[in-house]
């Protein structure tokens, strides 16, 4: 059983045990932030769409991942840079062409998540534990 942090301690609670489950759930401070980070990197739809295409498509060249997205190739590069510095994607060069790939693992799964969960009509299918 999980301890209500100190400054925490005199709130009252209606479930003390779900409030330990609670605490455990959410972890540590920068665990949390690590994930904000990814969600804030998947919450821009050029970005999402470039990752979509990145994790289906495996190593792909800038021009062809503007192409597939509608947007332009330096839009791509710039959303590619902050990727690549979020540690994201990495682009290996081949010659004067440089392909990317995803490398994030965490990321690479929620996305195969999000493209087994849509439905095609735009809603999201219920998680197992909502049905």
């Amino acid at each position: 059983m999980h301890l209500v942090p100190a400054d925490r301690s005199g709130r009252r609670t209606i479930d003390g045990h779900r409030v330990c489950d609670a605490i455990a759930a959410v972890g540590e401070p920068e665990r949390v932030r690590t994930w904000a980070d990814r969600f804030s990197l998947l919450s821009d739809p050029g970005r999402l769409s470039l990752l979509l295409a990145v994790h289906e498509a495996g190593p792909i060249a800038v021009s062809d991942l503007a192409v597939a997205t509608g947007m332009r190739d330096t839009t791509v590069s710039q959303a590619l840079r902050l990727l690549r510095a979020a540690g994201v994607v990495e682009g290996r060069k081949d010659g004067r062409i440089v392909r990317y790939h995803l490398v994030d693992g965490p990321v690479a799964a929620l996305l195969e998540h999000c493209k087994s969960a849509g439905t095609g009509d735009g809603r999201v299918r219920p998680h197992r534990s909502e049905e």
